[in-house]
């Protein structure tokens, strides 16, 4: 793509999230809905206005503004919150993921889908959008208990949902009657693989951040820190949000002299979230929802009761407070990149059920995408009234 047009089209996408931004402030709705909502107007399912290339750029800026937001996430285990809310978000988690994956799969299996397929679809659903919980967390200002344990769930429930899948991909090809013993040691890789980068990066970064005076530098440290992150994990093939919610949880407990990091990348994060959610938006293909029919409806009632029942038997098993419980699976809705990273490893695996498998994520991602954000904006307001 040329220069010239390069710069216009990042300043048009810039100018498109500041109107959304005031859009979001000035009414109930969520800004990522909003900037969804011009992404799909603008991309490809709407008039079409951005060029081919931006499919490059919604990779790098996806992969970009996940990694600031699971260094974020990471942040949130500290010894005081472990301490008072770890058992909630622990086993809110768990709960979550383990009936996500169980309804969705035998709901789907019930409807006529094959069972290697209804559990890949099972797995997929459990993934959450960390970036957009944690934008309606952002604009709704609020704080209190249940925002902080929402974080803490979103930070590691993704992480049961990599385990999940990857064991699914696993029982998926011996059901198919073709097992790999690679996909046992991709799940093993993936996952130690994300903490172990997160831990060799999380613990200089803790050591040697926030020595030099406030401003540029630790806005360049706090870059630094996440380019390197995104990058190795990206090289060595591990999970990039594993290792940046390791990175940040290290920082924070380890890191005694100082928090500014997270408040520098707090600072410079939206422009890179405005843009991955615009772009993200532009990207998804409405004509998908069409060709879901039932198997698609299926996966999105039973996505969302599944959701609601598993956290509230977490909450009621963590003793949360009963006017909380009905509320966490509910501010979970939202599924994005994640999912669609999972579809992505299911599809190369399974060729076979590629078409279906994509068509769906794609598919129902533009829903929880688009009424996940206000869904968790209401929990949010209803738990903490």
């Amino acid at each position: 793509m040329s220069l010239d047009l390069t710069f216009l089209t990042l300043g048009f996408l810039f100018v498109l999230g500041l109107l959304a931004d005031e859009v979001g402030r000035r009414t109930p709705l969520p800004r990522v809905t909003l900037l969804l909502a011009c992404g799909v107007l603008v991309g490809r399912s709407g008039f079409d206005l951005f060029p081919l290339e931006m499919e490059i750029w919604y990779e790098f800026f996806s992969i970009l503004a996940l990694t600031m937001v699971a260094f974020l996430l990471g942040g949130i285990f500290t010894p005081a919150t472990l301490r008072r809310h770890g058992r909630e978000i622990m086993l809110i988690s768990i709960f979550i993921v383990l009936f996500t994956l169980s309804v969705v799969a035998g709901g789907l299996w019930l409807l006529g889908v094959t069972p290697a397929l209804a559990l890949l679809l099972g797995a997929i659903a459990t993934a959450t959008a960390p970036a957009a919980v944690q934008d309606v967390l952002r604009q709704d200002g609020q704080g209190g208990s249940f925002a902080l344990k929402i974080k803490g769930i979103v930070a590691i429930d993704d992480a049961w949902g990599i385990i999940a899948f990857s064991i699914a991909l696993a029982v998926a090809a011996i059901l198919t009657g073709r097992a790999e013993e690679g996909l046992w040691l991709h799940a093993v890789r993936d996952l130690g693989g994300g903490i172990a980068l997160g831990a060799a990066i999380g613990v200089p970064a803790a050591v040697l951040t926030g020595r030099l005076r406030e401003g540029e530098p630790t806005q360049t440290e706090a870059l630094g820190i996440v380019f390197l992150t995104a990058g190795a994990a990206l090289w060595l093939e591990v999970s990039f949000l594993v290792a940046g919610i390791t990175a940040g949880a290290i920082v924070v407990n380890l890191a005694r002299h100082h928090d500014r990091p997270f408040h520098e990348i707090e600072h410079i994060q939206w422009p890179f979230m405005m843009l991955f959610f615009i772009l993200a938006g532009a990207s998804l293909e409405l004509e998908r929802l069409v060709d879901l029919g039932m198997i698609g409806l299926g996966y999105v009632l039973l996505r969302v009761a599944s959701r609601i029942v598993g956290g509230w038997v977490g909450a009621w098993l963590g003793r949360a407070p009963v006017a909380q419980r009905p509320w966490f699976g509910v501010a979970l809705m939202p599924q994005a990149g994640v999912a669609i990273g999972m579809a992505l490893v299911a599809a190369n695996h399974f060729p076979e059920m590629a078409e279906t498998i994509l068509a769906l994520t794609i598919g129902t991602t533009v829903i929880f995408e688009l009424f996940g954000p206000p869904a968790t904006l209401l929990a949010l307001r209803r738990a903490q009234r």
